[in-house]
């Protein structure tokens, strides 16, 4: 159960990192890149079941 919040909280978050929303054009995609890294190594505990 809360491996699935964290995943959708860190999928919104990514989301709202994206360059294309206004705030957040000068920020590049660094952002968005930290997050994306975040989510993948979260998955990849989820499917080994150590999350």
């Amino acid at each position: 159960m809360l491996g699935t919040i964290l995943i959708i909280v860190l999928v919104l978050m990514l989301l709202g990192a994206l360059p294309t929303w206004p705030h957040s054009r000068s920020w590049g995609y660094y952002p968005s890149g930290g997050l994306g890294l975040v989510v993948v190594v979260v998955i990849i505990l989820l499917l080994m079941g150590r999350l």
